[in-house]
């Protein structure tokens, strides 16, 4: 799991993958967070993407970087806890502009029952679960 925390968070921007109805929905994502052993994302409340996954919580996450890329097939299972949220934005600063732990808004998930595959051009598939 650790590998894929420092693929994704190396490469910055991954796409999130929901399903709204029977239409999916793709969206560019760059948080990414390792949380007591597991491999946390996070939101906002009033987003449709937080609505999707809230009635389905199964996504996909593409990434793509130096020749590789990898795709993580989850079950997305929100974390209610300020403390969750606080680690999350200790990562990434810049968004306490628009996120505060407890504010209601700011939400967090992490990935249960994972399977990534790790894909280059040339070589066998990896796949790692978490």
């Amino acid at each position: 799991m650790e590998e894929i925390y420092e693929f994704l968070k190396e490469n910055h921007t991954y796409y999130l993958a929901t399903v709204e109805g029977d239409q999916p929905r793709v969206r560019p994502f760059g948080t990414i967070d390792l949380f007591e052993g597991k491999l946390y994302i996070q939101t906002g409340k009033k987003k449709n993407v937080s609505r999707q996954m809230h009635a389905n919580g199964k996504v996909e996450i593409c990434c793509f970087g130096n020749g590789k890329w990898v795709r993580i097939a989850a079950t997305a299972v929100e974390d209610p806890r300020e403390e969750a949220q606080e680690h999350m934005l200790e990562s990434y600063p810049n968004l306490r502009a628009t996120y505060t732990p407890g504010d209601g808004n700011t939400e967090v998930f992490f990935l249960k029952d994972a399977t990534a595959t790790i894909s280059a051009f040339g070589s066998e598939d990896r796949v790692v679960k978490f």
